[in-house]
């Protein structure tokens, strides 16, 4: 993997939040490409460091492990906290690493609910530190020279974006832990695990991100419109669509699931008065395809994986470095129309037991239901909703008005 250079004042002091799981991917970037003078590893904090891949090169390099954040700041602290704990986790952890003296890369999403957003903005700003919410395709070049084109009006206005995802979820992603696919969890506390806040989060969130009048922000919601869908056996959904409206009127079409066979995608198709611009798979291109026959390529948005981490580094060790690309408040578009297509759908819809297939294979199993790619996959050409094709299955929600919305669940009346 090629060694990356960071303009840094001094080595970065590190605390790893959540080193299994996630954690492993920051890892792998810290020690396979960031140059080992320009960071120091000050704590492994996680309950259960034995899911760590890296767990011996840690040891190596003698890195203090703390089973919690808490018990790490109790002595400790550090320029960099990046956390990748569960969602329902990312919002205080990231308040108690601030409070502490560290900036902050928080993975995505920002977390369940819209007033843990407005925490973690409040103690940011108390601290006089930065966060990070880490949605990679924000912080590379792809999406930042296309977000650069569109603000400089290179396309004209803005008239539909739409996204589809497809991605296969077997039982053992929603068996590796009790959070997987729950709305809360034993406390009562909201997760909201969905594909919407997680594993495609990243997709809505671009259609907001990329409409936003700066670099570091995000196109407000008005209102939203969902569907949810079921056919594992999980709390939430594990299939998403939706018609959610920019404050600006633009019409954002979002289709995610993870009840199929195979998987799609991501695909995007951003509409504007002079181009088209278009995404057609997992590795591609974005192309911008002009009006006058012109087109553009912006390379691929997967191709600068961890332009996140490096960017947060030159923050917390730059003095010159500039402001991070996605903080809280471009971020909480997401987590606004997340919450609101929840509410949009308060009771789940059960695809029919005739539908669901069940396959097994290496002592896995994929629960999928039959037809629900070609009529997702028709959603997306036709810039419909389920309900406006008429499928068998499919429930209409309720509009949800997100103008004033403040707290999950209940919008500007808590």
């Amino acid at each position: 993997m090629t060694e990356v250079t960071l303009n840094l004042e001094k080595p970065v002091s590190i605390a790893l939040i959540a080193i299994g799981g996630y954690g492993n991917t920051y890892l792998r970037a810290l020690l396979r490409r960031a140059p080992r003078d320009s960071f120091r590893i000050v704590a492994g904090i996680d309950p259960s460091p034995e899911r760590c891949r890296y767990l011996d090169e840690l040891r190596a390099m003698h890195v203090p492990f703390h089973a919690s954040p808490e018990e790490f700041y109790a002595t400790g602290t550090a320029d960099l906290a990046i956390i990748s704990s569960p969602i329902h986790f990312h919002c205080d952890q990231t308040c108690l690493a601030l409070a502490n003296g560290s900036n902050v890369l928080c993975e995505k999403p920002l977390g369940a609910t819209i007033q843990e957003a407005r925490r973690m903005i409040e103690a940011r700003d108390e601290a006089g530190k930065w966060v990070g919410i880490g949605y990679q395709w924000s912080y590379t070049p792809s999406i930042q020279e296309l977000k650069k084109d569109i603000m400089n009006g290179s396309f004209g206005k803005p008239r539909r974006l739409k996204t589809l995802i497809l991605g296969p979820r077997p039982a053992s992603y929603y068996g590796r832990a009790n959070w997987a696919g729950a709305q809360r969890d034993a406390s009562g506390k909201w997760i909201l695990d969905s594909p919407v806040n997680n594993a495609t989060a990243h997709y809505l969130h671009n259609c907001f991100y990329v409409l936003g009048a700066t670099r570091e922000a995000s196109a407000g919601v008005s209102d939203v419109v969902g569907e949810l869908y079921r056919a594992n056996d999980i709390q939430n959904y594990d299939t998403a669509a939706a018609r959610a409206h920019t404050r600006e009127g633009v019409e954002i079409l979002y289709f995610a699931a993870h009840a199929v066979k195979d998987r799609i995608g991501p695909m995007f198709s951003y509409e504007f008065e002079k181009a088209t611009v278009t995404l057609e798979g997992q590795n591609a291109d974005v192309i911008a395809a002009f009006a006058d026959g012109s087109t553009k390529n912006y390379g691929s948005p997967q191709a600068d994986y961890d332009q996140k981490l490096w960017d947060a580094m030159e923050a917390a060790g730059g003095e010159d470095a500039k402001p991070i690309a996605c903080p809280p408040e471009a971020a909480s578009s997401q987590t606004l129309c997340m919450n609101g297509i929840q509410e949009s759908v308060p009771d789940i819809v059960e695809f029919p037991g005739a539908l669901i297939n069940k396959d097994e294979q290496d002592g896995d199993r994929l629960t999928w239901v039959t037809g629900l790619r070609e009529t997702l996959e028709e959603c997306y050409n036709e810039s419909k909703l389920p309900s406006e094709l008429g499928a068998s299955w499919s429930k209409a929600g309720k509009t949800i008005d997100l103008t004033d919305y403040h707290f999950y669940p209940g919008g500007s009346s808590r």
